[in-house]
């Protein structure tokens, strides 16, 4: 996401969402959120914090079964910082994007390190660590620290898009607009905008999906929501993201994980074989899996470090 800031002219759509409009989002999840383990009160910051970067780009149904070993396994960050890291590749499993699983790593030692075992309070102190960004940092300091913080994830971007702008989808690289936006949407009171942070966030996974919404079940539909108002408009042409994986890199990268965490180790025929016909494509894929540290040479075989 990007850090640029810039004075944003307050425009008269971009109006911060009423005190109804929060109660009845609010009240909406009370009724309708789901039970999720890493939501319960006596969860960790350490368990929370995993959460969020495994749910970074990764649904809920095929995360919740690698989030409860991870935590029966590493349920502090000492645990995960000395665990061997071909373990923790194989028990990240077909999550994807697996650099997020070094990078967690990565996080945990620096915890260990710089704060005895314990996730720093403050989105300064957590954008230190390795592999937190803006959209972590925040989402930890309002779910594990019930701190007020501009929580905005795919989600929140497209129900404040929706509602207050009146857009079928936002735009495609998140702005200075839309984070000025989501902040004059946040309550002002502490307790309550950590309760808007996971009621607008569970609303545009479970209602306001950007495939189906199901606006007749919305909150918003009788306060205002200015998307519905309008007849729901159809987004511009070329605004619906598009993300093709046959034949990608990133699809070999993950066949060629997924015969590692198998097997620990491939030699070079094994892995040529993935794809007779782009050997090219194959040996591209290898050197960026080393250069990111998910993969050494070890003579003539591949293994995982």
């Amino acid at each position: 996401m990007s850090t640029t800031t810039e004075v944003v002219p307050v425009n008269a759509a971009e109006v911060a969402a009423d005190r109804t409009s929060i109660d009845a989002v609010i009240t909406w999840f009370t009724k309708a959120g789901r039970d999720l383990p890493w939501r319960h009160a006596d969860v960790s910051p350490w368990a929370i914090l995993v959460s969020e970067v495994m749910l970074q780009q990764t649904p809920v149904v095929r995360v919740l079964p690698r989030w409860q070993e991870w935590m029966q396994r590493w349920p502090t960050p000492a645990g995960l910082a000395d665990a061997p890291t071909a373990e923790v590749l194989r028990c990240w499993d077909r999550l994807g994007y697996p650099r997020r699983a070094l990078r967690l790593q990565e996080c945990a030692r620096a915890i260990v390190r710089e704060h005895g075992g314990q996730v720093p309070r403050g989105e300064e102190s957590l954008r230190a660590l390795p592999g937190i960004g803006e959209y972590t940092a925040a989402a930890v300091t309002a779910f594990a620290h019930q701190g007020r913080a501009v929580v905005v994830d795919t989600n929140i971007r497209r129900v404040l898009a929706r509602s207050l702008l009146g857009r079928e989808l936002p735009d495609r690289s998140y702005s200075a607009a839309e984070r000025a936006l989501a902040t004059r949407s946040l309550p002002a009171e502490r307790t309550r905008s950590v309760q808007w942070n996971q009621a607008v966030m569970e609303l545009g996974a479970l209602v306001c999906t950007a495939r189906t919404p199901r606006c007749e079940q919305c909150p918003l539909a009788a306060e205002g929501c200015a998307w519905f108002a309008a007849g729901r408009p159809a987004a511009a042409e070329g605004t619906r993201r598009r993300q093709p994986f046959e034949g990608t890199d990133r699809q070999m990268r993950g066949m060629i994980m997924a015969l590692l965490r198998r097997d620990g180790a491939a030699s070079e025929e094994s892995l040529l074989s993935l794809d007779v016909d782009d050997p090219r494509r194959v040996e591209r894929c290898l050197r960026t899996l080393i250069v990111d540290g998910l993969a050494v040479r070890d003579g003539s075989q591949l293994r995982l470090p």
